[in-house]
């Protein structure tokens, strides 16, 4: 495994002051269309803990919080396709108002295999949050009820978004101008 430098080439594409106002606003939406109904939101991992921390912490609903681990990067920039469960709800959805909330979504393929595995556990309804768009990648039609922003067809990383695990600390979603070598490899 490879380090990468913190300070690559890297264009902010949104600040971390526009997303967390987009946030509250999400935030404002999903409390109106889910007041008084059980709602559980459903953490994508990894990528999307910063957007689901920082959602849950001003939605003004109770809310159930749960987490599902799924892969299809397999790192680098392009999605493999094949959707692998690294780890399933621990809560059962049947009958409950599931959102799931994801960082991005591209291809669609994850989100729509999502949507289709889930919706045989019967819940009472099953919607989409997404932090990003990227509609011009779509290869499988995704129904996004909530969205942050539509981004161009750019590789993102920053705020839960990673290029081979780094930069999902950075603060604000940037584009990433040019791949970057390694600074040393971990043994």
């Amino acid at each position: 495994m490879a380090i990468y430098p913190l300070n690559a080439d890297i264009r902010v594409l949104i600040s971390e002051e526009k997303l967390q106002t987009r946030i509250r606003e999400i935030a404002d939406e999903i409390a109106r269309d889910y007041k008084g109904k059980e709602l559980v939101l459903v953490c994508i991992l990894k990528g999307s803990i910063p957007f689901f921390a920082d959602l849950t912490k001003v939605l003004s609903i109770p809310i159930i919080y749960d987490y599902l681990g799924v892969s299809s990067y397999e790192g680098g920039t392009e999605s493999t396709g094949i959707v692998r469960f690294l780890a399933d709800l621990s809560e059962s959805i049947n009958g409950r108002h599931v959102l799931l909330v994801e960082d991005i979504v591209d291809t669609g393929l994850t989100m729509n295999y999502l949507l289709k595995t889930l919706s045989t556990r019967n819940p009472a309804s099953l919607e989409v949050v997404s932090l990003l768009n990227k509609q011009e990648r779509r290869e499988k039609p995704v129904q996004i009820k909530y969205c942050g922003f539509d981004i161009p067809n750019e590789f993102v990383v920053g705020y839960g978004l990673d290029y081979e695990q780094f930069y999902r600390n950075l603060p604000f979603i940037g584009v990433m101008n040019k791949i970057p070598e390694p600074i040393e490899a971990i043994k």
